[in-house]
């Protein structure tokens, strides 16, 4: 058991346990020893299923990466290749089992498509020759991933890409999958609201396959009041600012990975007297972060400038519980403290790693140049100076910075205006391209076919409009002790969770003016419950409302949406689903063509 996953009010173990549970009865069914080869994209999302031990135990004697050429010797009696259904894997494969048949003695192969098979991937194997060389090809529905409490995704990278650029469903339909496979284990969501061309498919995909399935009713009283489906395009401008959380900074600074993150290893060394800083070590520092650490729950979440007062408190905690030794005096006191001594020695660990991490942020976040691109970035938001070519863009480009930090800000300020005067826009790409390579040109086309970077049209800047209305700029941010979801920006409320706190109360009815201009439609949706299955929510008692981003969602969103779950007055706790979790750079980054 994860416990960490079972603390909020949906228990996302249930979850986590079924597809272990189906996980273990593939491997059951190639008896004897096993050989997995994986594809290394997948390692990461199948780690927070799925430890080694889980596959030690049915047999699973090795572990291979999936590369050309041939296999590592493994005297197994099966080998099976866990891979995502991309053609360019299968050549991969077959060369891999083409070899192994040269060498010997005889094995059983296996293939099994995370998170679908795939018929053009089948007819790959075919057409190599090597299709009939597996005994069984199946499919392991693994949709959604469990994170965290209140926190599922789909870790699909290509996504936004494949909805927006590519006109591509696949990953709609995994979304949807998973939302029924949600279902099956949470019971029926009586309400689903959407805003978005993508939403509205996913909809009615659930709708279809619902039909699809009339002979068995759902009995499972539900645990979801609403499922809130909404596309990223609808709020393009929210990864694009700089998260100041602190969860958000460490992925913004070093990326977040399945919910690990290494980082340099010279703050992590242990200080020893008199050695004089040898020896230092060389390899990244990997640490897990989830609420499943204590401290790292309680300021996951925070604006980074309210981290360190929570720091230095636990460390007068901390200190103070150590001293305690001296007082225990009696043989029931000595013991009582020993029994406490491991939570205690992991609290001074915990607290030595954030102390480390916080340090390695604060590096960044007071350079002088991190200050010059947040007070762009605010000025942007809040209106001012978007229409015209910004000097420090201008500086950022001669001064050859990173291309992704440039492309965020162009991007940002596009978005801030509805589109940038094509006088703008033009001298910004001839600028970047002048600069960067002439063979990023596919990109800018990538970004602006996506709505990012993009001329604007019929000559009219809508959003002061939906800021105004929608309250996304805020003067006086309270970052210590805030009282609006704007704290995770210093000032900037995201959209997206604006929507969100909006739908719960007053209503979206309130706002149909913002709506209507904010791209693709918005819609209501019923699910009849069996009787019998009706939710009665007792006085004061929450709602609790699923909200899917299609197309991925930042750490400073998830933090936003938990600050709502904990209003006192809120009435509503927020599950986060999304096809993938990312920070502007990668975002930008995933939209880029590769140089040939």
């Amino acid at each position: 058991m994860a416990a960490h996953l079972s603390y909020g009010r949906v228990n996302l173990n249930v979850l986590r346990e079924a597809v272990r549970r189906e996980l273990r009865e593939f491997l059951d069914k190639c008896a004897g020893s096993k050989a997995i080869v994986w594809d290394e994209y997948l390692t990461g999302p199948f780690g927070l299923i799925a430890q080694y031990s889980l596959l030690k135990e049915h047999e699973v004697e090795k572990m291979f990466t999936l590369k050309g050429s041939r296999l590592p010797a493994a005297d197994v009696k099966n080998i099976i290749f866990f891979v995502r259904p991309r053609l360019e894997l299968m050549d991969i494969i077959a060369e891999n089992v083409l070899s192994e048949d040269r060498r010997g003695p005889t094995r059983d192969f296996h293939i099994l498509f995370v998170p679908r098979r795939s018929l053009l991937c089948e007819q790959r194997l075919k057409d190599l020759g090597v299709l009939g060389s597996f005994i069984h090809r199946e499919e392991y529905s693994l949709d959604l991933i469990p994170f965290d409490g209140d926190l599922l995704s789909m870790e699909s990278e290509g996504a936004f890409k494949e909805c927006y650029l590519e006109s591509d469903q696949t990953s709609l339909y995994h979304a949807a999958k998973g939302l029924m496979t949600l279902q099956a284990l949470y019971g029926t969501i009586p309400q689903i609201f959407g805003k978005g061309e993508c939403a509205r498919q996913v909809a009615n995909m659930m709708i279809r396959m619902k039909r699809e399935f009339t002979g068995s009713q759902n009995s499972v009283f539900p645990v979801f009041d609403n499922l809130l489906l909404l596309d990223r395009n609808v709020d393009l401008l929210t990864p694009l600012a700089t998260q100041l959380t602190y969860e958000g900074l460490i992925d913004e600074i070093y990326g977040i990975q399945n919910s690990y993150v290494k980082l340099p290893p010279e703050k992590f060394a242990p200080k020893k007297q008199g050695d004089g800083g040898k020896d230092l070590p060389t390899e990244a520092k990997k640490l897990q972060l989830n609420s499943a650490e204590e401290l790292y729950a309680e300021i996951r979440d925070k604006n980074f400038n309210a981290v360190g007062s929570v720091l230095s408190k636990k460390a007068k905690v901390i200190s103070a519980a150590f001293e305690e030794r001296h007082n225990a005096k009696t043989v029931g006191e000595i013991k009582q403290f020993v029994s406490q001594l491991p939570h205690m020695q992991a609290a001074r660990g915990s607290l030595a790693n954030h102390t480390s991490i916080a340090e390695l942020i604060k590096d960044v976040t007071t350079s002088e140049d991190f200050f010059d691109k947040l007070t762009v970035e605010q000025e942007f938001m809040s209106g001012i100076d978007t229409d015209k070519v910004n000097s420090y863009i201008e500086d950022c480009i001669a001064q050859k910075h990173p291309l992704i930090k440039v492309l965020r800000l162009v991007c940002l300020q596009s978005v801030c205006n509805s589109g940038l005067k094509q006088k703008v826009l033009d001298y910004y790409k001839r600028e970047i391209l002048q600069t960067y390579g002439y063979e990023h040109i596919l990109t800018l086309y990538n970004l602006e076919k996506a709505g990012l970077l993009k001329p604007q049209t019929g000559g009219r800047n809508n959003y002061p409009t939906i800021r105004k209305t929608l309250r996304l700029w805020m003067d006086d941010v309270n970052e210590q002790n805030p009282t609006d979801i704007s704290y995770v920006y210093s000032g900037y409320a995201p959209l997206s969770v604006r929507l969100a706190q909006l739908l719960s109360r007053p209503g979206w009815r309130s706002i149909e003016e913002v709506l209507r201009i904010l791209p693709g439609p918005h819609f209501e949706e019923r699910q009849p419950l069996p009787t019998g299955l009706q939710k009665k929510r007792q006085p004061g008692e929450n709602r609790v409302t699923l909200i899917f981003f299609l197309g991925g969602v930042t750490f400073a969103e998830i933090a936003a949406l938990r600050f709502l779950s904990q209003l006192e007055d809120g009435g509503t706790e927020y599950v986060i689903a999304t096809t993938k979790l990312m920070n502007g750079a990668s975002w930008i980054e995933s939209l880029m063509e590769k140089p040939f």
